[in-house]
């Protein structure tokens, strides 16, 4: 992970508005912070930068991307074909059931030992078929670009992402919430312990504001 700036680069950002810098952070800057975050002047937060590589499933790469205030680069299969293939395939206790009407559900864990078997077998079934027509394909010398697409949305896909503190912001408030799918919430809470010790005032504010976007 790279970072650019930090929680003195938010405050330097709204005191150039006066032509004014300060060396060091103090609690006028911290109540700047709040302030400003509160009050949903977001053009500062722009100023802190991070940038990560990634590697998780299509499936939560697909939510992940939709967040356009960002910039990625992704491992093509149109010019990479990886010596083997990584799969995702749920844990015990992330195996649920959905109750309710779209957009008004919850789910509830399926306790049951044997329907976490059934469901490692079929995800395992399914895999086992694709990489090994991926493979067959690639050997008998079809495109890359055509052969990948027999590959699920559970396999791993690595990108590059850069993204501002604002723009983390908005996704943490969506992706770090207990509505938010179970695999890309799980990739959230690291993505905020990795930035929390760059940025501790930004975030301990952010919390406190209830973890509203700006």
């Amino acid at each position: 992970m790279y970072a650019l700036g930090d929680d003195l680069t938010v405050v330097n950002a709204a005191k150039v508005s006066f032509a004014a810098q300060q060396t060091e952070l103090d609690d006028k800057g911290k109540g700047l912070i709040n302030y400003l975050l509160t009050n949903k002047h977001a053009t500062p937060f722009e100023h802190v930068l991070f940038q990560f590589h990634i590697k998780c499933p299509i499936f939560v790469a697909r939510e992940w991307f939709r967040h356009r205030w960002s910039s990625f680069n992704e491992m093509s299969m149109r010019y990479h074909v990886p010596e083997s293939l990584e799969f995702f395939i749920p844990n015990e206790d992330a195996i649920r059931k959905q109750v309710g009407k779209p957009g008004h559900y919850t789910f509830e864990k399926i306790e049951d030992p044997a329907v976490y078997d059934f469901v490692t077998e079929k995800f395992e079934e399914v895999y086992r078929v694709a990489e090994s027509n991926y493979y067959e394909m690639i050997e008998a010398g079809i495109a890359k670009e055509i052969a990948r697409c027999v590959i699920p949305v559970g396999q791993y896909t690595e990108f590059i992402w850069t993204v501002n503190l604002r723009s983390l912001l908005n996704f943490l408030s969506l992706r770090n919430e207990v509505n938010a799918q179970r695999e890309i919430q799980q990739f959230a809470e690291a993505v905020e312990q990795i930035i929390t010790p760059y940025v501790p005032v930004v975030m301990k504010t952010f919390i406190d504001n209830q973890r509203q976007a700006i």
